[in-house]
């Protein structure tokens, strides 16, 4: 047991001051930079089931050929004003 208390210490005097709290630092700013690189995945993926929601609205009367749910559809998602 001694032993292992005496190469923890050997281990620990050779550790350069403040480098592990640069380390922690570092991986806090990495862990943050992940963070907002999922939130913005979330964003897309959000974004990305709601165009296919939209294709799907206007797919499924076009395949029923129901030409009236077509047309209302497309005035409402219209640009134009």
């Amino acid at each position: 047991m001694n032993d292992r208390l005496r190469d923890a210490g050997r281990k620990l005097g050779r550790v350069a001051p403040g480098s592990t709290r640069q380390e922690v630092d570092a991986l806090r700013d990495r862990v943050a930079e992940l963070e907002a690189e999922v939130q913005e995945a979330r964003r897309l993926n959000r974004r990305v089931a709601e165009l296919l929601d939209i294709v799907e609205e206007l797919l499924v009367p076009l395949t029923l050929r129901d030409e009236e749910k077509v047309k209302a559809f497309l005035e409402a998602h219209s640009l134009a004003p």
